[in-house]
């Protein structure tokens, strides 16, 4: 009786406590990624993740400026972005590809305005940094 409480317990303390950080399955155990908090997400009654996403988008979005050169000199193109949330909730950049040199300087200057995160990514209940791209598409319509 009590092996078959002491399974009965560690079943439920399992499952309640896999929820919090990922699934066990068996002999599989997956961990959930959690995106980080963005600064006023953090009484989002819905995903955190989708409100990191909403917000990253507006604040892209705000500060994008076409830098005055390119622009009168007709540059043109996609720039990517790789940068990290990291384990203490700021910004760094990883790599910043396509496009001029003025064109990419416009695009980081954008990314390190990102504010300091409420809360960092987790995965496993602990900090985590997590990688994120951001497209710039910079056309003049000329």
């Amino acid at each position: 009786m009590k092996k078959l409480f002491f399974i009965l317990f560690m079943s439920f303390s399992a499952a309640g406590f896999s929820q919090e950080w990922g699934t066990v399955n068996k002999n599989n155990v997956t961990m959930k990624e959690i995106a980080p908090t963005w600064p006023g997400c953090e009484s989002n009654s819905g995903s955190t993740d989708a409100c990191f996403r909403q917000m990253l988008a507006q604040h892209v979005g705000k500060n994008f400026k076409y830098p005055t050169e390119a622009w009168k000199n007709n540059e043109q193109g996609k720039v990517i972005v790789e940068f990290m949330i990291t384990e203490t909730g700021t910004v760094d950049i990883k790599s910043v590809t396509g496009g001029t040199a003025s064109l990419q300087e416009e695009a980081k200057r954008n990314i390190m305005l990102i504010p300091k995160m409420a809360k960092p990514g987790m995965l496993a209940g602990k900090p985590k940094a997590i990688k994120y791209t951001v497209p710039f598409n910079f056309k003049t319509g000329k």
